[in-house]
């Protein structure tokens, strides 16, 4: 709710066109579909939202609030998206997409294109590296995805066609990119170890109420506390399961 009426390091301060949460249900088998909760609402004028976070419990969220830079405000172009296990988001613009929509629809796997519901760049990203494989490599598939729409932008003369933060996830891990064809992207942070940082900060009550296993991936910064949080690399991914969380180099700058 916070970042949906102050965001001082995003492309838009106030977030307030709509907002989406996804969770996978507690104590269930890997591969489980996703529960979502999508409101043109803004985020901090929503009482059911406030209700949810009241009452559900998850060891995975997505969460996402929106600024509408041209697709209409609906429920279909809230984040996060799904398919099957997956979720998807995207904090960003693919430049000239109007123009390019067709082409990069055209490349989707045929059973895809029903679950297409939306208008927004983002969804159909989403859709373009399932169909490059995101469920079997998602770094790669991602990778495949973003040089595709950057070769069909170059088609159109459309220059840094890319730009922004991506996150997916299957449930069981999370994989966050930093990228933009110009390699000047929006922000992107994941939280310092938490129990590391109860032990820095003991007075402060917010971090007690996270598990000493817990992380966070958000796309700027929970706190002003020094440490508290570590930005993600230009052109990187940042990997988190259950064995930790690390940095990978991503589509690293052509020459």
């Amino acid at each position: 709710m916070a970042q949906s009426l102050n965001s001082p390091l995003g492309a838009e301060t106030v977030n307030g066109d709509g907002f989406g949460v996804g969770w996978y249900p507690d104590d269930t088998a890997a591969g489980v579909m996703p529960a979502l909760f999508h409101s043109i609402e803004p985020a901090w004028h929503d009482e059911n939202l406030r209700e949810l976070t009241w009452a559900i419990e998850s060891p995975l969220f997505f969460s996402h609030v929106r600024a509408a830079a041209g697709p209409p405000i609906q429920q279909t172009n809230c984040h996060p998206f799904r398919y099957g296990n997956w979720l998807f988001m995207h904090n960003g613009a693919i430049a000239g997409f109007s123009q390019m929509r067709r082409d990069l629809m055209i490349q989707l796997e045929p059973k895809l294109f029903p679950h297409v519901k939306g208008t927004t760049d983002s969804e159909v990203v989403f859709h373009l590296a399932i169909t490059f494989g995101l469920e079997q490599d998602p770094i790669g598939a991602m990778g495949r995805a973003l040089r595709e729409i950057e070769r069909v932008a170059a088609t159109y003369g459309i220059e840094n066609a890319v730009q922004g933060s991506f996150a997916v996830s299957d449930g069981e891990s999370i994989w966050a990119f930093r990228y933009s064809t110009a390699h000047r992207s929006r922000t992107l942070f994941h939280s310092a170890d938490m129990r590391a940082l109860q032990e820095m900060y003991p007075e402060v009550p917010q971090l007690r109420a996270f598990d000493a296993t817990a992380r966070v991936i958000v796309s700027e910064p929970l706190t002003d506390l020094p440490g508290a949080f570590i930005e993600v690399p230009e052109s990187t991914v940042l990997v988190l399961d259950h064995d930790g969380s690390h940095h990978e180099d991503f589509l690293a700058a052509r020459v």
